[in-house]
């Protein structure tokens, strides 16, 4: 009852819960958070028990640099929960500050997103995380239904709208039709693989061992997924793995294309697989509309462009692909408050 209560003088929050970052829509203000889904905690006593010290940007900060007894933890891997308490926690800390910071009153209506391959277990422990931080309501949308929303495809018409979202933990592809999805394909293959990908190609061309952190830097300054005409490079900077002493070597955009090539091809595999998949009538309309990309590891280098070739179909990149599935879940919320009927909605709970 206290939740109901207290609820009434709540927003309306709809929470994009990625692997990489998390980025929160608040109903009548847009989106005022977008943060990384890092946290830094520290362990209290003999009894496992830990205490978070820092969210988001500060924590992120921390990674691999913290002193015994504090540790970095990424609460999400692959789009899913990895460490429910931790998760929790952030969802709580993010929903006061949506909430202006008032945390007895921070009882809002969350629509909350899951990648489309999800088992019911995974999307289940979701609704629990955002129900035990407070939310007096929750329900779970698909990122590539979320993500059409966002991008302003016409979902609700009678032809094909087809949309591609590359995360940090999970890439998808959904085609959909009168406000439901006909098609969807999902990969747990993103960003996050790139980056390992880049470290262990320094580690066996250089032998350099270096941290996630420095191998995004790397992917997004000088990352390609096709020829350029002016190929780039950048200095780069670890550890030595035969003496163990700071090196410094040069590294180039071909290396980095060449190291993750195998990830693109099987995110390519999963297009082309999901366009096998589509009615011919609804192929057609993607070929005459092309597919848009979203997603913030949509933003390397040259994607569009392969994926044009590749599925020959135009493709166009969102104007936000960072917010799309965040504004999605805005105009979700909006639409429930008209009574409007558009199959988005995979599980709705509260307490």
């Amino acid at each position: 009852m206290f939740k109901f209560l207290s609820g009434l003088f709540s927003r309306d929050i709809g929470i994009d819960l990625g692997s990489a970052n998390i980025v929160v829509y608040v109903k009548g203000c847009g989106i005022i958070i977008d943060e990384p889904s890092v946290l830094a905690v520290r362990k209290i006593g003999n009894k496992g028990k830990k205490e978070v010290i820092a969210f988001g940007h500060p924590a992120k900060r921390m990674i691999g640099k913290t002193p015994q007894g504090i540790e970095t933890v990424r609460p999400l891997q692959h789009g899913v929960i990895a460490d429910f308490d931790m998760t929790e926690q952030m969802v709580g800390h993010y929903m006061v500050s949506a909430n202006q910071g008032r945390r007895l009153l921070a009882h809002p209506r969350v629509a909350i997103c899951v990648p489309a391959c999800v088992t019911e277990v995974e999307k289940r422990a979701v609704v629990d995380a955002t129900l035990g931080a407070g939310a007096r309501e929750a329900f779970v949308v698909e990122e590539p239904l979320a993500a059409a929303l966002g991008t302003g495809l016409p979902i609700n018409e009678p032809r094909g709208n087809m949309v591609v979202d590359i995360g940090g933990g999970t890439s998808e592809v959904a085609v959909l039709s009168l406000g439901g999805v006909v098609i969807s394909n999902s990969l747990r293959t993103a960003g996050d693989d790139l980056d390992s990908a880049i470290v262990a190609m320094l580690r066996q061309n250089y032998t350099l061992s270096i941290g996630d952190s420095t191998a995004e830097e790397v992917k997004f300054t000088i990352g390609s997924v096709i020829p350029l005409e002016e190929e780039l490079e950048m200095e780069v900077k670890g550890r030595d793995l035969m003496d163990g002493l700071p090196k410094v070597v040069k590294v180039t955009s071909i290396e980095v294309r060449e190291a993750i090539e195998p990830i693109i091809v099987r995110i390519e595999d999963m297009l082309r697989y999901a366009l096998e998949q589509t009615p011919p009538e609804l192929v057609k309309d993607v070929v005459d509309q092309g597919l848009v990309l979203t997603g913030g590891s949509s933003q390397l280098r040259g994607l569009s462009n392969r994926f044009s070739e590749a599925m020959n179909v135009p493709v166009h990149m969102a104007e936000q692909p960072l917010y799309s599935v965040a504004m999605g879940l805005g105009k979700l919320l909006e639409t429930v408050d008209r009574g409007d009927k558009i199959a988005v909605t995979v599980d709705h709970s509260t307490i």
